[in-house]
C-alpha cells in the first residue's frame, strides 16, 4: 500500500510540474507581448490604449519604451530557455521568474498598480508551483 501512496504523490508532483511549466510559458508569452507593445506599438493605437498615453507622451518616451521592451524580450527568452532544458531548467526558470516578480513589484510601486496583477502575480504563481513541484 505504501508504494501506491508514493506513486500517487509522484503523479501529483508531475501534474504540478506541468502546471508550473504552463504558467512559465504564459509568463513568457506575456513578456513577448509586452516587448512587442513597447518596442513596436508604443505610439500606435494598441500601445496608446494599453498604456494610456497620449501621442505626444508616447513620442517623447518611445526610445525608453523600446529599451524596456527589449528587457521584456530577454525575460521571455530566459523563461523559454528554462523550459527547453526540461528538469535541468528549474534554476533558470526560478531565476527569470524572480526577475519578473521583482520588476513587477517595482513597476507596481512606481508606475501602475495594474502591473502587480499582470506581471508580478503570474510570476509569483509560477514560482510557487515550481517550488511545490520540486
Amino acid at each position: 500500500m505504501e508504494g501506491a501512496g508514493r506513486a500517487g504523490e509522484r503523479a501529483i508532483v508531475r501534474r504540478l510540474g506541468t502546471l508550473a511549466n504552463i504558467v512559465v510559458a504564459l509568463v513568457a508569452v506575456l513578456h513577448v507581448w509586452f516587448g512587442v507593445l513597447e518596442m513596436f506599438l508604443w505610439d500606435k493605437p494598441a500601445g496608446l490604449r494599453a498604456f494610456g498615453h497620449t501621442k505626444e507622451s508616447a513620442a517623447a518616451s518611445k526610445v525608453l519604451a523600446a529599451n524596456q521592451g527589449l528587457y521584456n524580450g530577454f525575460l521571455a527568452a530566459g523563461l523559454v530557455w528554462g523550459l527547453t532544458l526540461g528538469a535541468a531548467g528549474w534554476p533558470v526558470k526560478v531565476f527569470f521568474l524572480a526577475c519578473v516578480l521583482v520588476a513587477g513589484l517595482f513597476g507596481a510601486a512606481t508606475a501602475s498598480r495594474r502591473i502587480l496583477y499582470v506581471q508580478a502575480l503570474p510570476a509569483a504563481a509560477g514560482l510557487a508551483l515550481l517550488a511545490l513541484a520540486r
